[in-house]
């Protein structure tokens, strides 16, 4: 057995009788009910997951896969693929817009170098075990093998023991690769049978002539190597990326794990997507961060029937989403922790409702 397969046999369904002690502890809470609407959501959703009425959010880690992309010579992207490598160390140096971010939410940015093209030194800051150094042009032949892309998911679900090993109750998807907006809305293309101009957006924010090279890459790897969208591991090996099969293994380490997942922008949706492919039951683990201005975001958070906690027109990746989204989750978990129920506070609950007197309608 596979370390994907016994990963996957792990992956159980959310604990409904936590989920249920936690609907009544909402309803005993010193408000009306209902009326902290998705921060009550939250909450009974984390209570499924880790089987805990009460769950606790203390731990909390991004995981940044960065990958390279060989699609890049199709001229796909505004900046040349050397940003990757340069932005990995930018990450150790902690000098990145998600490094800023996960210190605000108090949370740890792991690196992992999954397939990024340049050779980058041994760091203590990050995971240095690239799978290849990044993908083939996928516009001329599969961007990966089917072992590689099988191998990169595993490094994620290692990488996913890991932290879990030195703790961990919340985990973010975090990106980096030139290109991978490509490789991700190839996949979203390919898995849920959309255009490729339905889904795909500037990325990096390239001009006119840009979109339409970027438009034509895609649609030349689908009609070239006619990924099979019953088979998610062909559809990422034959149009996906390194960092995204990654993300792929932490999404699916964690849920393994009873871990929930904030998912950030469109690559790690892409992710998440083939993610749920694989293993259905995952879905129910994923809480969606944001929603990304690429326009192929919004069918991934569709076809996963996911409702992303804010919007604020983000388009960067690298976890950032998800960072400003661990705030919201802790204060779902906080709230039925610390506060009064009617009983304690010496309130008197509507008979009907359940609501506390002189509130409500």
């Amino acid at each position: 057995m596979t370390l994907l397969t016994e990963t996957i046999g792990r992956v159980g369904t959310l604990a409904t009788a936590s989920m249920h002690a936690a609907r009544a502890r909402q309803l005993d809470l010193t408000k009306p009910a209902g009326s902290l609407g998705r921060l009550e959501a939250l909450h009974v959703q984390l209570a499924g997951i880790r089987a805990d009425p009460l769950p606790v959010v203390t731990h909390k880690a991004v995981i940044i896969m960065a990958g390279d992309h060989g699609v890049v010579v199709e001229g796909v992207s505004a900046y040349p693929a050397e940003v990757t490598s340069q932005m990995v160390l930018n990450f150790v140096h902690g000098g990145a817009a998600i490094n800023v971010l996960a210190r605000a939410a108090d949370a740890r940015v792991v690196i992992v170098n999954a397939g990024v093209g340049s050779p980058l030194p041994d760091l203590p800051d990050m995971i240095n075990t690239p799978v290849a150094r990044g993908t083939r042009n996928m516009a001329r032949e599969a961007a990966m093998t089917r072992s590689e892309a099988t191998a990169a998911i595993e490094l994620g679900i290692r990488v996913l023991e890991q932290e879990r090993a030195r703790g961990l109750d919340l985990v973010a998807t975090g990106d980096m690769g030139i290109g991978n907006t490509t490789a991700s809305a190839a996949i979203v293309a390919a898995l849920c049978g959309a255009p490729v101009a339905q889904v795909t957006g500037r990325g990096t924010g390239v001009d006119d002539a840009g979109l339409v090279r970027k438009r034509e890459a895609i649609q030349r790897a689908l009609d070239l190597l006619r990924p099979d969208p019953a088979d998610p591991l062909d559809v990422l090996s034959k149009v996906g990326g390194l960092e995204i099969a990654g993300l792929i293994g932490v999404i699916l380490g964690a849920a393994a794990e009873r871990l929930p997942i904030v998912v950030d922008g469109f690559i790690s949706g892409a992710a998440a997507l083939v993610a749920v492919e694989l293993c259905p039951a995952v879905r129910s683990f994923l809480i969606a961060a944001h929603s990304s201005v690429e326009i192929g975001h919004h069918v991934v958070l569709e076809k996963l029937e996911l409702a992303p906690l804010l919007q604020l027109d983000l388009r960067l990746g690298e976890g950032t989403g998800a960072a400003l989204a661990f705030p919201l989750i802790e204060a779902a978990c906080r709230i039925p922790r610390e506060m009064a129920t009617f009983s304690e506070a010496g309130v008197a609950q509507r008979e009907d409702s359940g609501q506390p007197a002189g509130q409500g309608a």
